[in-house]
């Protein structure tokens, strides 16, 4: 069980030290821990504390951005794009001031919370050290989590680097401590998906309601040059969680000389993560990754990838017969 407590008193002495301005704003719309404090009257665009607070709302919405750093990137401006398409605003994938506006009012919940670490956070077994190669993960018996601040990160949707970034001087190793995390948990609305679009040359997958209306947008690495992506419409055939991974040699894989089969135990760090969204179209799916860092920025081995927390959040909204569309280049800009 996630025990929250209250930032109040975490950030006191840092307020302090800062003056009462800060205090006066809506608490929703600040931006504190560690050095980063920002509020909504101090919109600075190209400031990574506001890109940071920004990327947190979206992910709230269910807009994600992928991994949250704080840092330029495409995975962020594609989210905000979407976003300000959702608003019917100007949709360059700029944070700009009208932009920030629309997310601040988006919620009265803060962007970051008190999270007191517990005991399975830091129980494990963690595996410090995995292969990167498919035959040196076949011989482990599990491939979790490498560290306890791997599980926080991805708990809540952060780079290990801006995680500590917010806890200066703490370690996350030790249960009972509290740490400053983006309040992510349980924040994205829960609506069905009733057809889902594949956007190859965007690398994004959207997710639609009941009327048609956008539900979630999530980055994707879509297919690659060696293993392309499918075309055509396919569906939902089943939903498999903590799944085993196997490596059939007919893949073929682009740097894989292997001439047997493999099979990879399940664990946060398989190769398809944490939940594999089988389709109707043989041997290709929707998955999870080992590396949230990469998700848009590598290729896929023909697949759909994305982060393990996006991949879980669409397999608990489909069900069995869902249509998932693969657009190409044409298909996708008459789609938006």
């Amino acid at each position: 069980m996630t025990r929250y407590g209250s930032p109040a008193k975490l950030f006191a002495r840092y307020r302090e030290r800062r003056g009462s301005h800060e205090d006066k704003q809506d608490a929703s719309c600040s931006w504190r821990g560690g050095p980063f404090v920002v509020g909504c009257g101090q919109q600075r665009g190209r400031s990574r504390p506001t890109r940071a607070k920004a990327e947190v709302l979206l992910d709230r919405l269910d807009i994600s951005p992928g991994i949250i750093d704080g840092k330029t990137g495409e995975n962020a401006r594609k989210a905000i794009a979407a976003f300000q398409r959702s608003r019917g605003l100007a949709s360059g994938g700029k944070l700009d001031r009208t932009t920030w506006d629309k997310l601040c009012e988006s919620t009265n919940a803060p962007a970051l919370i008190a999270y007191t670490i517990t005991d399975d956070d830091v129980r494990g077994p963690f595996v410090p050290v995995i292969p990167r190669d498919l035959e040196g993960m076949a011989r482990l018996h599990v491939l979790g989590y490498r560290s306890a601040t791997e599980l926080l990160a991805e708990k809540f949707h952060i780079s290990e680097e801006l995680i500590k970034l917010l806890n200066p001087g703490k370690t996350v190793d030790r249960a009972g401590t509290v740490i400053t995390v983006p309040n992510v948990a349980d924040g994205r609305p829960a609506r069905q998906v009733f057809r889902i679009e594949v956007d190859k040359p965007a690398n994004a997958v959207r997710a639609f309601g009941r009327n048609d209306e956008l539900v979630a947008f999530y980055p994707a690495s879509v297919g690659s040059v060696e293993k392309p992506a499918p075309s055509g419409t396919y569906h939902v055939r089943r939903v498999v969680k903590d799944p085993t991974y196997r490596y059939d040699p007919k893949f073929q894989f682009k740097g894989a000389r292997i001439d047997r089969e493999l099979t990879i135990a399940p664990g946060p760090n398989n190769p398809v993560g944490l939940v594999w969204i089988d389709l109707t179209k043989p041997t290709y799916g929707i998955h999870g990754t080992s590396h949230p860092e990469e998700i848009g920025k590598t290729g896929s081995h023909g697949c759909v990838r994305l982060t393990n927390w996006d991949a879980l959040d669409l397999a608990k909204r489909i069900r069995k017969g869902t249509p998932v569309a693969f657009l190409d280049q044409t298909q996708a800009v008459s789609s938006q």
